[in-house]
């Protein structure tokens, strides 16, 4: 039961996934303030910070691809004058109750990534399965798919580090200053960030040139999404999952930053962008749309 759990064991869940993949939240705290009262009421999916469910209630009526971790600004358990009310509730949730009428899919990645995660079907309550158990970090309301429905869409920036913070500064076919055609997508937040894999695949090539080119192919689809400039921390012939850490941002071949770009076919290699006046790659929007992303 939560209430035998001791607070330094869930903090030390809490630190284990800060490391899991993390971007933006499908609605915000304050978007969906009207309809969160911490009360669980029919519709609703809600959380409890304990398993026997004598906590405070966090509630939800839409589906969220982002908690927060800190505040102001998480979502946190809302009902007043119980256990654990006002704490953030990403990996803290220790029960639940589905009450939306639909089943709910928990995962142990932000932004519904990750192959660990939980089904809860319409109506169940209690302990949140051991998948997920304090190590919750986003959650769908309606049939799991991958990827999410057009509601929960998730920018890109954000989604590729964990911890979000990352922002675009160069997209596609948007070079300012420099010469040429930009075949993909430039996104930053630091040296050394956990780069995320925004997609399920294989990985084809995994470094060893002058710009690190790290491939992934999405057979389902036929296309490859190739990041550029970063250390790779998976090998050619791996599987990854959409959240799953792919690399570490770095400087290689140019400044601190990582392009993502998407090839159609299964590709090893990044089109040219710079001095070359020519587009080789289609507009990516409608992939990223697609695999649950805006181009933000």
């Amino acid at each position: 039961m939560r209430t035998m759990k001791t607070r330094t064991a869930t903090a030390l869940g809490a630190l284990a996934l800060t490391a899991s993949g993390f971007g933006a939240i499908a609605t915000s705290p304050s978007a969906d303030a009207a309809a969160r009262n911490g009360s669980c009421e029919s519709g609703e999916f809600c959380y409890n910070f304990n398993s026997d469910l004598g906590g405070s209630w966090s509630d939800f009526t839409k589906s969220v691809g982002d908690y927060g971790t800190s505040q102001p600004g998480c979502y946190e358990f809302r009902t007043k004058n119980k256990p654990g009310a006002g704490k953030c509730i990403k990996n803290n949730a220790g029960g639940y109750w589905n009450r939306s009428g639909k089943t709910v899919t928990v995962f142990y990645n932000s932004n519904f990534g990750g192959t660990r995660k939980a089904e809860l079907k319409p109506g169940t309550k209690g302990k949140l399965p051991t998948a997920v158990y304090n190590e919750n970090a986003s959650h769908r309301i309606g049939a799991a798919t991958n990827p999410p429905p057009s509601g929960d869409k998730v920018p890109m920036s954000q989604a590729l580090y964990a911890g979000g913070g990352g922002r675009i500064t160069a997209g596609f076919d948007g070079y300012q200053n420099t010469s040429g055609r930009h075949e993909g997508i430039d996104i930053v937040k630091g040296y050394g960030s956990r780069v995320n894999s925004l997609t399920n695949g294989v990985v084809l090539k995994a470094g060893g040139d002058r710009i690190n080119t790290l491939a992934i192919y999405l057979p389902k689809v036929d296309k490859t999404v190739i990041y550029l400039h970063s250390k790779p921390t998976v090998k050619a012939g791996q599987n990854v999952s959409r959240g799953q850490q792919i690399a570490t941002e770095a400087n290689v071949g140019a400044p601190t930053h990582t392009h993502v770009e998407m090839r159609p076919g299964k590709q090893t290699n990044a089109s040219k962008s710079v001095d070359d006046p020519v587009l080789d790659n289609p507009d990516p929007t409608t992939f990223w749309n697609n695999q649950g992303y805006v181009e933000k």
